[in-house]
């Protein structure tokens, strides 16, 4: 396929709504169903229990991520709950963000380990960790019955008094978010009631917190991070169909940040991106709780804008966790601190909330992309995740310590590796949508209609579809054909090759009465391509299909403080100068074909004859231990002449 612009096909069209935000909106419609309600004809996740992962990458990760959950103490992550409240504890202390001195310790321990258990246990059966988040549950009721005032966090009250008085603190709200989101996790995914309970006395907590405080005062409050507030409290609002909780949701928002997205204009350059998307998120969740299109307006234009003008090719955002440059320019920004993981893990959350409401492949696909380049790959051997992922030339992955760091990326790494079986599978009615190509099984029980996906992708060019019905039904299967697909894509059904197919970037829509033991195999050819920096035509990476290659620039640091980092610290000390970019050959022609040659497509190996040096090149999600480079510098064909 020839190259195309990420930019062209990410931009929407939507209109701008003319109202301002500048205070609590009305709560106008009712609440109907758990987590989705007002979004009429909205395509569905499965819950993660009827999903399950089959032998392959995925579901090695998600084990070894498991394991790592294993590893962690449920006395040692109360420890600083329980003196908070007041509550004897002889536990040692886990170190980095969750330090006893740290002002964001909980975030960790009783937010993203919550929210990771719970995961882990739907998507996995996992008895075990299901649990430990039990046993963590009961103790931090304990806690919040100790404060009696509803109020539950691993540091005291304190540090919200400090905001109130406009006084230097981290972020209060957002630990308090994390951990609200950690229990009405494993209220969703494992049933414990009393979860819920203890969320909705923190949400209380919240709302008394904010009496007597003005709407200007709010919001510069408001400028000290706040994580996903908004977001937990409409989640809250729609499990439990009680408006004071969206009523509370609404103080979480902000007019200043909110409004010129609604007018479509991007004045992102200088704010912190982790601050700010979960924000979208949260307005995302407004939109489909109360039904208002102008939040879905703002989420999409944000989306689409990050996406074309803010992202590298790898799916993610950011520099050194800011965006600092005007949409579009890019070069100059490639250094260690790129690409904080905390952005793409809640980017894909909003990709995922978006695809929902559109059906669009191209959210998709680019959730694919993040998939493969951002997220698989950032877990070691250990369990242990990156914080940034470095872009510029001749750096490595370096990780967390298993009990010394603890950072959000640990958290939100944590979550992603418990929870690939969340998006690979949605259905609207009784049509399935079949997302990403993932060795895995979908039960769907009340359909009586189970489908194996049986793939080794993207090591293989496409995918099988295995039918159990327990009886003929008329029903359509959407298979997403995706945009970078090279050629003619080719399915067929029962061994038969269907004559027309959807165009690249779709979905084919596979309608016909489904009979048990029918198949589906899909081809989707793949081909070299580049994608240049955005405001650097000069500098571009080499894409595989969805796999951005990566060249092997020899051996990393093999241990030591610049693998594994043993603080709170979130990269190495002393790193070095980053190495020239490896250099493309001059050519005429841009084909990366022209000077890539392709030594295995089973394995994904690569040869690039770059100029003065030969690379070889794989998937980045490949690389390990090896020291990298992504992005090449192209070379001016004309004065080489």
């Amino acid at each position: 396929m020839s190259n195309f612009s990420r930019r062209d096909f990410l931009k929407t069209s939507v209109l701008a709504a003319g109202f301002s935000m500048a205070g609590p909106m009305a709560f106008t419609k009712s609440l109907h169903a758990e987590i989705s309600e007002n979004v009429s004809g909205r395509l569905l996740p499965f819950p993660l229990s009827a999903v399950r992962l089959s032998p392959g990458i995925f579901k090695e990760q998600s084990e070894i991520n498991a394991g790592y959950l294993d590893s962690l103490t449920v006395d040692r992550l109360l420890h600083t709950f329980r003196l908070t409240a007041g509550i004897s504890s002889d536990a040692t202390p886990y170190k980095g963000w969750e330090d006893p001195t740290c002002e964001l310790r909980g975030h960790f321990a009783g937010g993203h380990f919550l929210s990771a258990v719970a995961l882990t246990s739907a998507a996995s059966g996992n008895d075990e960790l299901k649990k430990r988040g039990n046993e963590m549950v009961a103790g931090m009721a304990e806690c919040q019955k100790k404060h009696g005032n509803g109020y539950l966090s691993a540091f005291p009250t304190e540090e919200f008094e400090r905001l109130v008085a406009g006084k230097p603190v981290w972020a209060p709200f957002y630990t308090y978010h994390k951990i609200m989101a950690g229990l009405l996790d494993m209220y969703v995914h494992t049933g414990n009631t009393d979860a819920l309970q203890v969320a909705e006395g923190m949400a209380q907590w919240v709302g008394n917190y904010f009496e007597g405080i003005s709407a200007e005062h709010r919001q510069r409050m408001l400028r000290t991070e706040y994580g996903g507030m908004n977001e937990a409290l409409a989640n809250l609002a729609a499990l439990t169909k009680k408006e004071r909780y969206l009523n509370t949701a609404h103080f979480f928002e902000q007019p200043s940040f909110l409004d010129p997205l609604a007018q479509r204009r991007d004045e992102l350059q200088g704010l912190h991106a982790n601050t700010h998307v979960p924000k979208i998120i949260g307005a995302a969740r407004m939109y489909e709780v109360t039904g208002d299109r102008r939040y879905r307006e703002i989420a999409e234009y944000f989306l689409g804008e990050v996406l074309s003008a803010r992202n590298y090719v790898i799916g993610n955002t950011s520099i050194g966790e800011f965006w600092r440059t005007p949409p579009d320019q890019l070069e100059g920004t490639l250094a260690w601190k790129n690409a904080e993981c905390c952005v793409a893990y809640n980017l894909m959350k909003l990709q995922r909330l978006v695809f929902g409401w559109t059906a669009d492949a191209r959210w998709m696909d680019e959730y694919e992309r993040s998939l493969f380049n951002c997220r698989l790959g950032t877990q070691n051997s250990r369990g242990l995740k990156q914080y940034f992922f470095p872009l510029a030339a001749g750096y490595w992955r370096a990780y967390n310590s298993p009990e010394e760091s603890f950072w959000c990326c640990t958290g939100t790494g944590a979550e992603e590796f418990s929870k690939f079986v969340d998006t690979i599978y949605f259905h609207r009615n009784s049509d399935v949508y079949v997302n990403q190509f993932i060795s895995s099984t979908l039960d769907w029980k009340d359909e009586g209609l189970s489908i194996e996906q049986v793939t080794q992708f993207p090591l293989e060019q496409g995918t099988t579809l295995k039918i159990k019905s327990s009886r003929p039904v008329m029903r359509t299967i959407h298979v997403r054909i995706p945009r970078w697909t090279s050629g003619n894509a080719e399915v067929k059904i029962n061994g038969r090759v269907l004559e027309a197919i959807a165009d690249p970037g779709s979905y084919v829509a596979l309608r016909r009465v489904w009979k048990d033991g029918d198949s589906i195999h899909v081809n989707l050819p793949m081909a070299l391509r580049q994608e240049p920096l955005l405001g650097a035509d000069s500098i571009a990476a080499i894409l595989y299909g969805p796999l951005v290659l990566a060249a092997d620039l020899g051996a990393g640091p093999q241990d030591g403080p610049e693998r594994v980092i043993h603080s709170g610290d979130t990269s190495p000390k002393n790193v070095p100068s980053p190495d020239p970019l490896p250099k493309a050959p001059a050519a005429r022609e841009t084909s990366p074909e022209t000077w890539i040659a392709t030594e295995s497509k089973a394995d994904l190996r690569f040869q690039a004859n770059g100029e003065g040096a030969a690379y070889k090149l794989m998937p980045m999600y490949q690389i390990r231990d090896q020291r990298y480079s992504i992005y090449w510098q192209k070379q001016n064909a004309a004065k080489k002449a």
